[in-house]
């Protein structure tokens, strides 16, 4: 079996993703985060977990934007979430930095729709 290279910030990342289960999530060395349209958190990887100082399996089911990174309700991050979810076509990528309970970490982020159904992703990657 041949591990999949998935690179940051690609134009099929949502692709490679599609095809993969919770343990090659958890193998990305970036962040990812599947949200709901509402922002409520379907899926939180390791990689994230270790950026954020998160236990995933604790911020499953949460609102991302209001329970988990309440530094992201701001126009430059959850406006262009909620603009992508609305227009129902989410791709953008933007430097930001996270510093909710945690040393401020500038990031890059990668916003993108799943392939399927109603989710969407965030991509993380430290700076």
């Amino acid at each position: 079996m041949t591990l999949e290279t998935v690179r940051f910030g690609g134009d099929d990342i949502e692709n490679s993703l599609a095809k993969m289960d919770d343990k090659a999530l958890d193998k990305l060395a970036f962040g990812a985060i599947q949200l709901d349209g509402n922002g409520k958190i379907i899926h939180y990887n390791a990689a994230e977990g270790t950026i954020t100082g998160r236990d995933p399996k604790s911020v499953i089911g949460k609102n991302f934007f209001t329970d988990v990174a309440p530094c992201t309700q701001s126009k430059e991050f959850q406006g262009r979430f909620k603009e992508g979810v609305q227009k129902g076509d989410l791709n953008t990528m933007f430097e930001y930095v996270f510093d909710y309970q945690m040393k401020p970490t500038k990031v890059k982020v990668h916003m993108k729709k799943a392939m399927t159904g109603d989710s969407f992703w965030i991509f993380v990657k430290r700076l």
